[in-house]
């Protein structure tokens, strides 16, 4: 093996699809290449070609894993797959990245969550070596079974020069669609899932937030028959209609990205605003990572992956989840601080989320791990 490992990557979720898992494989994926070897094999078709991607990769992989010293799995969904290639090249190394889902959907009640219990937990438990993406998902993986020596927490990156942009006021109306004057907007991303808390936050934080405060909330909503957590974009829907509150929460599904990018880069303030939900856990919080990356002002819930990615004081502000007195009060507390406190503020975050969460720098302790796994030298 040379100094530098020749590394396999294989996604299953890949862009133009958007998501968190993909947009996180593509960053990853990307920034090793430009350090060491790398081929991408890649979905890019979204779940609807995954029955013919995974039959497909696991046959085509029996002619290029020889060539690769290691096989860098997406997610934990393919892990199974390493497992078959170790049957015929037993000395190469197979490393999955392993989101919250890869673990929490084995707690399914379900078929397909039997399937993963009886798949997808093995494979993993025999893997050579779990790139975790928040430090809970490793608590939880050890009470599925899996080593604890097995698992490394490196923390999910952003690409600075893709999220952020120049975004004006004028910019912001013309994607919201209403006037914004003497308005203060709060903007939350990412999918319409119920464990993220968005439901939660229009129903128990909104109606007590004063009158000129904007929620804006955008990202993919569940395509039914799909595994995984269910949407919960039809819940908010009914929220905002019951409390009366289309004046002041505006809900957008599947927004494009360029659009989303405006959000991001001229709102006051991006919440997290999670929840605990059985069966379902936020792996690591990029959303949060992006908006401090925009310089915004973040909140969040200190629970789960968003203590990995948004630290108190530093990016972010972190707040007791479920606890809409202490949300109300922070949001208060930080919009009377002023323009000034904010801009200074979000100056702070983003010069954090350089010198941490750049995915130049992750790559690099990825290195580091495969080549510590491979036992390159």
């Amino acid at each position: 093996m040379k100094d530098r490992p020749k590394i396999l990557f294989i996604s299953r979720a890949y862009p133009p699809i958007l998501g968190g898992i993909e947009n996180q494989n593509y960053g990853i994926a990307n920034a090793l290449a430009k350090i060491t070897p790398t081929k991408i094999i890649a979905n890019k078709g979204g779940k609807k070609r995954l029955p013919i991607f995974l039959p497909w990769i696991l046959v085509r992989g029996l002619f290029v894993v020889p060539r690769f010293d290691v096989v860098l799995f997406g997610d934990g969904v393919l892990a199974p797959l390493g497992i078959f290639w170790k049957i015929f090249y037993p000395k190469k190394k197979y490393i999955s990245i392993v989101h919250g889902l890869d673990i929490t959907f084995a707690y399914k009640k379900s078929l397909l969550g039997k399937i993963y219990r009886t798949v997808n937990i093995p494979a993993l438990q025999n893997s050579d070596k779990l790139i975790m993406v928040g430090n809970e998902t490793i608590e939880q993986a050890v009470k599925s079974g899996i080593p604890r020596e097995k698992c490394v927490f490196i923390p999910n990156g952003v690409q600075m020069e893709e999220i952020r942009q120049t975004a004006t006021w004028e910019d912001l109306e013309k994607v919201v669609g209403m006037d914004l004057a003497g308005k203060k907007v709060i903007f939350r991303g990412g999918r319409y899932v119920k464990h993220k808390g968005l439901e939660w936050f229009i129903r128990n934080v909104m109606p007590q937030l004063p009158a000129e405060y904007i929620l804006i909330a955008a990202g993919g909503g569940v395509a039914k028959n799909t595994a995984g957590d269910e949407n919960d974009y039809p819940r908010c829907v009914n929220a905002v209609k019951e409390l009366k509150l289309s004046e002041r929460v505006k809900l957008f599904i599947n927004m494009p990205r360029a659009d989303m990018k405006v959000l991001f880069n001229a709102c006051d303030l991006y919440i997290s605003p999670n929840i605990k939900v059985s069966g379902s856990m936020e792996g690591f919080g990029i959303t949060a990572i992006e908006g401090a990356a925009c310089g915004r002002m973040v909140m969040a819930s200190e629970m789960e992956g968003l203590k990995d990615a948004v630290k108190d004081g530093q990016n972010g502000f972190l707040v007791e989840p479920g606890n809409a007195e202490q949300w109300v009060k922070k949001i208060e507390t930080i919009f009377e601080a002023g323009s000034e406190f904010e801009k200074t503020f979000g100056k702070k975050a983003r010069k954090f989320v350089e010198e941490n969460y750049t995915w130049e720098k992750i790559s690099r302790r990825y290195l580091e791990e495969i080549i510590r796994t491979a036992g390159t030298h």
